[in-house]
């Protein structure tokens, strides 16, 4: 049956409108490394700083995960995963790597996710994947050489590589774990409740780790240096929480539903950029030629592997609204 005009008009706003939701999150997640960086400087340990940031949002958004409480007996593994992996793992990782190399530098090495996920996909699942998405992979490690700049035997902090590998990894884990189980045709849970529940089991487990009342609390009370300019430290923290989480994780959602995975994942590298520009004006951390050059290749190698993705034998599961793979688009939770 034929669309009609005002139907159409109506899908091109919907998608207008998701396209902005998309490019909104990109924006809200790029800034949380540049205002978590002087936190950090200011005497803030990362794994601290982490957890104030999810404890903030997990509390912003519990009215949501009480509303969606059902989901504590249907969908546990999925819970679990999503805040260990997805929440606690990915930003402590990310966190404890930009306090040792620039936040541009950190998030690229990020995004060998995608092309670590048709890894898992290839040799451990052993199911085959595009040639577009073998190239997609080899240009993503072709550009994080350059980004690391290997010919001068690593221009950045090996701890802080091995660091940011780690956030990737997590990712991989994540996307892997949010893949099971998605043909089985059961009524997907609402993202939203998910993500409400992933800060939640993700609060918990930093708490553990991070041993918030060890904290110097006065650090908060005070400023945080941003490339010479003084910046109150509870405007970088209000920032991180309600900004780069609360508002990044439900736009990046909304957004997906509006549009498509694919299209979403491709703004979603717009992350990268962003963080890697506002880390540049922001905070003073120039790139080199050679570093810019490799960032693009990571992200065109990111965007070849995330749309090339080997086809499910059933419908995606955003399709019909599920989250698994609308989450996996965002992911990164940088």
């Amino acid at each position: 049956m034929p669309v009609r005009k005002s139907e159409s008009g109506h899908v091109g706003r919907g998608k207008g409108v998701g396209l902005g939701l998309a490019i909104g999150s990109a924006i809200a997640f790029g800034g949380s490394g540049v205002a978590a960086k002087p936190l950090i400087e200011a005497g803030l340990d990362p794994l601290h700083v982490v957890w104030l940031r999810v404890a903030g949002a997990a509390l912003v958004m519990l009215p949501l995960a009480v509303r969606h409480r059902a989901l504590l007996r249907s969908r546990p593994a999925l819970l679990a995963g999503f805040g260990l992996l997805g929440v606690a793992g990915v930003q402590a990782f990310y966190f404890a790597s930009i306090s040792r190399m620039p936040v541009g530098v950190a998030l690229l090495v990020e995004y060998l996710a995608p092309a670590l996920v048709l890894g898992w996909v290839r040799f451990v699942q052993r199911r085959p994947v595009t040639r577009a998405a073998a190239v997609g992979v080899v240009l993503a490690v072709g550009g994080l050489a350059c980004v690391v700049e290997v010919w001068s035997g690593l221009s950045v902090d090996a701890l802080g590589l091995l660091l940011a590998l780690g956030a990737a990894c997590c990712q991989v884990g994540y996307f892997v774990l949010s893949d099971q189980g998605s043909d089985s045709g059961d009524q997907a849970p609402d993202p939203l409740g998910v993500i409400a529940y992933g800060l939640l089991v993700g609060a918990a487990v930093l708490t553990v780790v991070a041993r918030p009342w060890t904290m110097d609390w006065s650090v908060l009370a005070g400023t945080a240096d941003m490339n010479g300019t003084p910046v109150a430290a509870t405007l970088l923290l209000a920032w991180i929480v309600l900004i780069a989480t609360v508002i990044a994780y439900v736009t990046g959602v909304v957004s997906v539903r509006r549009l498509s995975p694919q299209v979403a994942g491709v703004v979603a590298c717009l992350e990268a950029v962003i963080a890697t520009v506002l880390a540049w004006f922001l905070l003073g951390e120039h790139l080199s030629a050679p570093q810019i050059v490799g960032g693009a290749v990571v992200l065109a190698g990111a965007f070849i592997a995330q749309s090339s993705a080997p086809a499910k034998t059933s419908a995606e599961p955003v399709a019909a609204g599920g989250p698994e793979r609308e989450l996996s688009t965002r992911g990164n939770v940088a």
